[in-house]
């Protein structure tokens, strides 16, 4: 294992004590006077509770991440979601998470008396959203934390009022702004599970049910994709067993996953209009975290993601592996398209892109239509995570490296009054393991040329998902 690779399982999996509020950061290189508004994340920031520490990435306790950026500056704020597992972990109790801790006796009383799973973590800890005036901390677990957009204090459980069912909640919520809406969906466990899609109007803090389909399993569905007319999700053979549940020696969620070799991949198709299963294609196995875009062509729809030979990320990204190699065990996802005739049932694969990548991102204009362009985090290096920039016309990419630097979740921010596809910036947060602290990166759109970078005053757990919140 290489130096830079020891380091950053130290580094980027090491708890954070300090919370920063609106800390003047210092800048190499040049900013844009035009970027306003905050790029706000979510990760785990805190590894140890009730005298054990975690054993998965998934595990860690949510901790909020901002940059904020006004006239050529950048500010960092960070701070920790106080929840009631915040408060577990305090005052020493260990930890009911996605792998770790949820094993005992007591687990499985509290399952056979709520007839049912007991009430989920409240550890929103994967992504963020605005809903309505609402900005809300988002997890798989249905509960949500709102908080403060400026100070990132905790402002309390953000509840839906419906009666949309949902034992599994998506961490992934997707904007449409050309339609005016976000679009999500859940899981309903029971003899014969479910998922529900759901539209949210924009401006609106509630919901309302669009289409609820049959699931096998069911499975688990971290992701979905939009076009103008549809929702598509991946019903991937790694399945949810809820009977394991009561089983004494089960440690968490991740114990509940088993993978069917002999399965097919199902990809699930509604109609966002008239609330109806448009389709239900099968193909060869694969798993997905990630959606990358989607967009309709003519009678076919064209969906693009991260896709895996099986689940083996999921268990590479545990501790115990990520101690030996960081991310070197974990497998590379590659950008796979997908053209799906829900007509004729009919599925096409095609590989765009050679390289290792994972945690996709494209402008917010173009999400769910026709697109040219998407950023991703290039995987397929040793010592490092780079930027990649894919051009999904051509078949082409640009990457950007550095030994040592491990970029993460990027985001193309667009240039106000820009006409070109890539005119703007994308920012991405990093982590350098030769100077023991994170980054944050920002570099051309069109080039992908460093144009900044802003050093953070300590080193930051690695995290999963953010969104840019433009000054309103």
């Amino acid at each position: 294992m290489s130096d830079a690779t020891d380091r950053a399982y130290e580094l980027g999996f090491r708890t954070v004590d300090t919370e920063y509020a609106d800390r003047q950061l210092p800048i190499d290189g040049t900013v844009p006077s035009w970027l306003s508004g905050a790029l706000i994340r979510n990760g785990p920031g805190r590894f140890e509770f009730g005298g054990e520490r975690a054993t998965h990435w998934f595990d860690g306790l949510a901790m909020l991440r901002r940059y904020g950026f006004t006239e050529g500056t950048v500010s960092y704020t960070n701070r920790f979601l106080r929840t009631d597992a915040y408060a577990a972990a305090d005052s020493g109790h260990g930890a009911a998470e996605f792998a770790t801790g949820g094993g005992s006796l007591r687990r499985t009383l509290e399952w056979l008396r709520a007839l049912g799973p007991p009430e989920s973590t409240d550890n929103a800890n994967v992504h963020v959203a605005k809903l309505g005036e609402h900005f809300v901390a988002l997890t798989e677990a249905p509960r949500r934390i709102a908080f403060d957009p400026v100070t990132l204090e905790t402002r309390g459980e953000f509840r839906w009022r419906d009666d949309v069912p949902e034992h599994l909640a998506t961490a992934h919520l997707r904007v449409d702004p050309a339609r005016g809406e976000t679009i999500g969906y859940s899981t309903e466990f029971g003899r014969a599970p479910n998922y529900h899609f759901y539209r949210i109007p924009s401006g609106r803090a509630g919901r309302t049910h669009v289409a609820t389909v049959p699931a096998a399993g069911p499975g688990y569905v971290h992701d979905c994709s939009i076009t103008d007319s549809h929702i598509v999700i991946v019903e991937t053979p790694l399945r949810i067993a809820i009977a394991k549940a009561l089983a004494p020696w089960n440690q968490g969620f991740l114990d509940l996953l088993e993978y069917d070799d002999g399965a097919t991949s199902r990809f699930i198709v509604v109609d966002r209009d008239a609330g109806t299963l448009a389709g239900t294609l099968e193909t060869s196995p694969f798993f997905t975290f990630h959606h990358v875009n989607a967009y309709e062509d003519d009678d076919e729809l064209v969906l693009d993601l991260v896709a895996f030979d099986d689940d083996g990320i999921v268990r590479a990204l545990g501790f115990e592996a990520l101690s030996e190699t960081a991310f070197g065990a974990a497998p590379d996802g590659k950008f796979v398209r997908f053209r799906l005739h829900p007509e004729e049932g009919r599925v096409r694969r095609f590989e765009r892109y050679d390289g290792g990548m994972e945690l996709p991102t494209v402008p917010r204009a173009v999400r769910g239509r026709r697109y040219r362009y998407a950023y991703a985090q290039a995987t397929d290096r040793e010592g490092a995570n780079g930027l990649v920039k894919l051009d999904v016309e051509r078949g082409t990419a640009t990457e950007w490296w550095e030994r040592g630097v491990y970029v993460e979740e990027p985001r193309m921010v667009r240039r106000p009054g820009g006409t070109a596809a890539d005119d703007g910036v994308v920012i991405a947060p990093a982590l350098d393991t030769r100077r023991e602290r994170s980054l944050l990166l920002v570099f051309d759109a069109e080039t992908v040329t460093e144009r900044a970078r802003v050093p953070l005053p300590h080193a930051v757990p690695f995290g999963f998902h953010g969104r840019f919140f433009r000054e309103e």
